[in-house]
């Protein structure tokens, strides 16, 4: 996540400098019969309107750096990293910065009738995002970490997303703009470093908010708790840290936030469903 990071903070550096207007690039990673994924990177801020797009497939895309305002014809959510925005051909929709600048997505597109294959007769998207959840962690995972096997993980996240999709509540996001911004600037400071020592007093201190406000807010808003998303936030960190780089399991979980190794290990096993050790191996082998 620590590249991904950076290069979304050039693309803003970029703009900054050359005084340039807002763009949005989107690079192809990989394609096939009736999908594709793309690497697409956002440099709008919130002194820029968003302007109305229109899904022209069916669409996935996973939040890898950044936040963004999500709004349609289902309502508005707030993007974060490790959600997954969803949306159904013909859809019109908006992405909106207005409390801060630039975001990352990995966006997997579909054609209608392969997707309508996939779902086995489920109707389209019923809402606009996923958060993030642990029943999709891994997908999420390897598809940040190394993106082998793209029409194989298409499928995956195609999959296990409509599953996700149907079987979560719809509730409508009713939160005030004010504490979309508190709860974003939140996020941001977690997306920034998650290794960080980021306790409840501190995010709510970064949002102004006191802790049992912030909780309900910052809940409703993600649809995790703050504990939940930090430690989401770093198990994701980790696992592109084994899949990428050779550094010993004790120096990544140290580096990404985790105080000791047993701690890391429960936490990593529970989240993903094999140790650090064995999720290495596959991800290499792969």
């Amino acid at each position: 996540m620590a590249k991904i990071a950076l290069t979304l903070e050039q693309a803003l550096a970029q703009r900054a400098s050359s005084g340039a207007a807002a763009s949005q690039s989107a690079r192809l990673l990989a394609q096939g019969d009736g999908w594709s994924v793309e690497d697409v990177v956002c440099t709008a801020g919130p002194r820029d309107r968003p302007f109305q797009e229109r899904h022209s497939w069916y669409r996935i895309a996973i939040v890898l750096s950044g936040t963004f305002q999500y709004r349609s014809g289902l309502g508005r959510e707030l993007l974060t990293p490790g959600s997954l925005l969803l949306g159904n051909p013909g859809q019109c929709f908006e992405c909106g910065h207005e409390h801060g600048p630039g975001d990352r997505c990995l966006s997997f597109g579909y054609a209608p009738d392969f997707f309508e294959r996939l779902g086995a007769g489920m109707p389209g998207f019923r809402r606009l995002c996923l958060p993030p959840l642990r029943t999709l962690s891994a997908v999420v995972a390897r598809a940040t970490a190394t993106l082998e096997q793209p029409e194989a993980l298409s499928l995956q996240l195609a999959i296990q997303a409509l599953q996700a999709a149907s079987d979560l509540s719809l509730q409508p996001n009713v939160a005030a703009p004010s504490a979309v911004a508190r709860v974003t600037r939140s996020v941001r400071l977690i997306d920034h470093d998650p290794s960080a020592e980021l306790t409840l007093a501190v995010l709510a201190q970064e949002a102004g908010l006191s802790p049992y406000h912030f909780l309900r807010t910052f809940e409703r808003l993600t649809g995790v708790t703050p504990h939940k998303y930090l430690q989401r936030a770093r198990l994701r960190k980790a696992a592109v840290a084994l899949a990428q780089e050779p550094a010993r399991i004790l120096e990544v979980a140290l580096d990404s936030g985790f105080g000791d190794i047993t701690a890391f290990n429960r936490a990593f096993r529970s989240e993903f469903g094999v140790s650090p050790r064995i999720y290495r191996a596959q991800t290499r082998t792969r």
